[in-house]
């Protein structure tokens, strides 16, 4: 993985660095005093669990932002972003968030109640480990003093390497319109692009875009929808029968 494009501190040593851009050329988040950190959570390997990652480029695509606003792609790193959180005087998440409700539903949750809610709502291993970094910046009494979390209901969660659900890139939109509302009023100064980043100036790694990697997955019959079988211990009792002729594909959880 490419070195960090952040500004904040670095991860402990070994750890997986989260990939961030700064709004502005001069920005300097080692001041909490305005500091605004916009995070994308989640895997894009399965789907629509890759709504909050897929906001954060999203993002950065299309706006920038004054020098004190940070856009990280947070991936599925959980503990890692610790640095990021407890640097941000106001932490805009967005993330793939199962409410029981209808694929594509929106919902928003702010300050105290997201740790709460992320708690009580687990989706996915990436959320235990999220739940976790709030709760440490709590702990340390570096808790920013503004959350928002914007949920998104997914519709699909069991397509490895699947895109967003048409619904859920519905939904992205309207997401972006809130954070966008949401990130002016706490002074981050959004201001439309006239170009899209690109290569190491882009909050994305360049690979794994949202228009790269829904262009490069292979056919059906050239990759297992169900994980990557090339992990996969040889069970027979759990192959998936493929009368297509191509390679069974044993289960596998995420």
């Amino acid at each position: 993985m490419e070195p960090p494009r952040s500004l904040c501190s670095l991860p402990p040593e070994g750890a997986p660095a989260a990939l961030g851009r700064p709004g502005g050329d001069r920005a300097s988040l080692d001041d909490k005093d305005d500091s605004i950190v916009v995070l994308g959570i989640g895997n894009v390997l399965w789907a629509d669990e890759g709504f909050g990652v897929r906001c954060v480029e999203a993002l950065d695509q299309r706006f920038s932002f004054a020098p004190h606003v940070q856009l990280i792609d947070g991936g599925t790193q959980g503990l890692y972003l610790i640095h990021h959180v407890q640097a941000a005087r106001q932490l805009l998440i967005f993330d793939a968030i199962d409410y029981g409700l209808e694929p594509g539903t929106l919902k928003l949750i702010e300050d105290d109640e997201v740790p709460r809610f992320m708690g009580a709502k687990k989706m996915s291993l990436h959320q235990t480990g999220f739940q976790e970094v709030l709760a440490l910046a709590q702990l340390t009494e570096s808790f920013p003093e503004k959350v928002l979390l914007i949920g998104c209901q997914p519709e699909e969660l069991e397509d490895y390497g699947g895109s967003l659900r048409p619904r859920i890139k519905l939904a992205l939109e309207d997401a972006l319109a809130l954070g966008v509302d949401a990130l002016r009023r706490w002074g981050a100064e959004p201001s439309p692009r006239l170009a899209a980043p690109v290569g190491d100036e882009a909050v994305t790694v360049p690979t794994l875009s949202l228009g790269a990697y829904e262009a490069g997955r292979p056919a059906e019959d050239q990759a297992c929808r169900i994980g990557d079988e090339r992990f996969m211990p040889p069970r027979a009792a759990a192959a998936v029968t493929d009368t297509s002729g191509a390679t069974p594909c044993a289960s596998v959880s995420r």
